[in-house]
């Protein structure tokens, strides 16, 4: 058996695309064992939110499920230490412990509510390493939502703070030592008298201050000091500060005006920093501002001005000391944070929608997909059909030229075996034709309980139309075969593409076996097949084939991969096959030997409901004559299809009223003329389909009843949900006596 697929192995992996060390980590884990499963089954919403996490450049992850397990990103990583990467898929609670313990609330309240959760100061205990630390956050938590709007995990973005926060406690500190120290040195000054004591202890003070100056200095963080004698609007800076701001070391020392050096501030902070001192001036006591100012190199640095107005005993400002702090990376880090953070809350506010639009768009190209495997195998039944149908023409033909020509003879004796012969040609057409139109159908269906044997039963003589009378099709049912809750035209599906698989790796001719059979799988054989223990019901397609290697086994039911010339295959058969097992709760299976043949086996649940499906075989129904000579309204634009109902219904006792197109049907039942039914193709000229037709009669007539007749399988405008009271739909091709008791039926109704 064979499958097909381009060469990239991670084809229906695309989320985890462009993730990182990450992403290569996820493809090549074995999620088999774990209670996700393999990343080909996960839902849409797991699938996009991972997507953006893998690719986002914040520290992110995704929290899944009830257990909240841990799917993360290339950021992440370096917050783990040790933790990874055993951490990958496992539960949060189990990954962090005690370090989950503070925000498990805020994370259990977003997974009740859906309402999301961000916080600028989180703090958490954290073991690194080996090391224990407290550790500073800013995280956010949005919900996911699942395809059926229940919300079934978690996104969680954050920033680590803890070397801003660490920084921001060591200025404080320094400030206020510089602070504690200045006022102690206030004091000392105001309480001494003495010419020779102020002169000592200003002493004392340069060189204290000299003292701090340079332990500031050599930790980076001071790059220069001041002092503005206020009574003779003198201002005084140190050596570094001259150097920083490029002013004459000699001038600076001697006193430099407060607008020399405002001039080197940013002109759009000069009015605040002019605002800043007259309000420090004011009322005294301790400043401190941040600003842009121009430095040596011409170009604006963020700093930041500390420093203390000093008053005397009758509260005149008399000395204005400061130092200035560089605080361009600090500004930097918080401005990215700041956009961080607004980026953040977009993605936070856009997520669900992002999620939502993703997964439709998927579920498009899903359902795309489908659709081209199913008109591929439609392609393959075209040749063997339209030798059958020939077949069955040449028969119908043949026995209706034979009846003409006897009836010319006056040889009647042999009239009903012809007729026999032309029936039973047209009943196997009739049935070949509605089970391709079923088969390709694109209407979405609900699982029902399912009778396994007798859908095959159904499908064996298209599976040996399909196959060729090369191989042999043979047909194992188990007794007593379970019922199974699925969609009856998609197993189809799969059970004719297997076979179609099966019959390309019999080019020369073999054995073909559908085999069914009731199965209890145990815990030990569940892990292996990777499905829960219980009841069970298999089918099996066995071919005496080519066989597969194990890379090829392997790679089977990867999307696209196939091992068949280019344009004689998608490679989405068997990764359909899968998907469709999956959903239905089941698994699919492959045992092959290379020149042993293949066995594919597709698991489906025991269902433990009753078998509400029908052999849908119909009862031979008598003609009924009418008894009160109703009138019937045929619309058809086949002339021969409105003489043989003419006929038929006339013959019943029926008056029988004919048009051709629409726009004389809906002339004829807008006159006043009595019509018990109107007998309508859906597909007629004049302007209007059949419906339209009826509808607009309606208007008028709204009690018309109303019996449409089609070729198709189905029409968007007659099934169950669409169809009024007094209206229904009678499937070409059909017998006369169904035909004659449909009429009887409808006429006879109520509605």
């Amino acid at each position: 058996m064979s499958t097909q697929r381009p060469a990239t192995e991670s084809a229906g992996l695309e989320f985890l695309a462009g993730g990182g060390e990450m992403g290569a980590l996820m493809r090549a884990h074995d999620w088999a064992a774990t209670p996700l499963g393999a990343p080909e089954t996960w839902p849409q919403s797991l699938r996009s939110s991972l997507s953006v996490v893998l690719n986002s450049t914040l520290l992110g992850a995704v929290l899944w499920g009830p257990e909240l397990r841990l799917l993360y990103n290339d950021v992440y990583v370096q917050s783990m230490g040790d933790r990874h990467p055993q951490a990958l898929g496992q539960p949060v609670t189990e990954v962090w412990k005690e370090t989950y313990a503070p925000i498990a609330q805020a994370f259990a309240r977003v997974m009740q509510t859906g309402e999301g959760f961000g916080q600028e100061v989180i703090t958490l205990p954290m073991l690194r390493n080996g090391i224990s630390e407290m550790t500073y956050w800013n995280a956010t938590a949005s919900p996911i939502r699942g395809e059926e709007g229940s919300i079934v995990g978690l996104m969680n973005i954050a920033i680590e703070t803890t070397a801003q926060v660490a920084a921001e406690r060591n200025r404080d500190i320094q400030h206020a030592m510089l602070s504690n120290e200045n006022t102690h040195l206030v004091h000392e000054v105001v309480n001494r008298t003495s010419e020779r004591d102020r002169a000592l202890e200003a002493e004392t003070v340069a060189r204290r201050n000299a003292e701090r100056v340079q332990l500031a200095l050599a930790a980076g963080a001071i790059i220069g000091t001041w002092i503005w004698d206020l009574p003779t609007d003198a201002f005084s800076v140190d050596e570094a500060f001259a150097q920083n701001f490029g002013f004459d070391p000699s001038t600076s020392r001697s006193g430099l005006s407060l607008e020399q050096v405002i001039q080197t501030v940013h002109p759009d902070d000069r009015e605040g920093l002019r605002a800043a001192i007259g309000e420090a001036l004011a009322r005294g006591g301790a400043y401190a501002h941040q600003y842009r100012v121009k430095r040596r190199d011409g170009k604006y640095y963020w700093l930041e001005a500390n420093g203390r107005v000093e008053k005397g005993a009758d509260g005149t400002p008399l000395r204005f000391p400061g130092v200035l702090l560089d605080i361009e990376a600090r500004h930097a880090l918080s401005e990215e944070r700041d956009r961080a953070l607004a980026a953040l809350r977009e993605l936070s506010d856009t997520l669900e929608q992002r999620v939502t639009e993703r997964t439709r768009e998927l579920m498009t190209v899903e359902e795309a997909l489908r659709q081209s495997q199913k008109m591929e195998a439609v392609g393959q039944l075209t040749g063997g059909l339209a030798h059958d149908f020939n077949n069955l023409l040449a028969g119908i033909s043949g026995a209706l030229e034979l009846m003409s020509l006897r009836i010319e003879q006056g040889r009647f004796r042999d009239l009903e075996r012809y007729v026999a012969t032309a029936q039973g040609a047209t009943t196997r057409a009739a049935a070949l034709t509605h089970r391709l139109l079923a088969f390709a159908r694109r209407q979405t269906l609900l699982p029902k309980p399912t009778n396994v044997n007798r859908l095959v039963v159904d499908m064996l003589e298209l599976i040996q139309r399909t196959v060729g009378p090369g191989i042999c099709v043979e047909n194992l049912a188990a007794a007593e075969l379970w019922l199974a809750l699925v969609d009856a035209p998609q197993l189809e599906n799969a059970l004719l593409n297997l076979c179609i698989n099966a019959r390309d790796a019999m080019p020369d001719g073999g054995r073909l076996c559908v085999q069914t059979s009731n199965r209890w799988i145990d815990r030990e054989m569940g892990q292996q097949l990777g499905m829960p223990e219980g009841h069970y019901l298999s089918l099996c397609v066995s071919d005496t084939g080519t066989g597969m290697p194990p890379d090829v086994v392997a790679r089977a039911f990867d999307p696209f991969f196939t091992t068949k010339p280019i344009g004689e295959g998608t490679g989405l058969g068997l990764s359909m096959i899968y998907g469709f097992a999956k959903q239905s709760g089941g698994q699919v299976r492959i045992h092959s030997e290379v020149g042993k043949g293949s066995t594919v086996c597709i698991y489906l649940p025991r269902h433990a409901g009753a078998d509400d499906s029908s052999d849908g075989g119909a009862a031979t129904l008598e003609l009924a004559p009418s008894l009160a000579g109703e009138t019937v309204l045929i619309v058809d634009d086949e002339p021969s299809i409105r003489l043989l109902f003419t006929e038929v219904l006339e013959e019943l006792g029926y008056t029988v009223l004919e048009a051709g197109d629409s726009a004389t049907g809906l002339g004829i039942l807008q006159s006043p003329a009595r019509i018990d039914l109107l007998i309508s193709d859906v597909g007629l000229p004049g302007g209007m389909n059949g419906r339209q037709m009826a509808d607009a009669a309606r208007v008028g007539r709204p009690r018309l009843k109303v019996l449409f007749i089609t070729g198709f399988a189905e029409h968007a405008q007659l099934n169950d949900r669409h169809l009024e009271p007094g209206m229904a739909v009678l499937a070409k091709p059909f017998s006369v006596s169904l035909l004659a008791a449909r009429v009887k039926e409808m006429i006879a109704s109520e509605c």
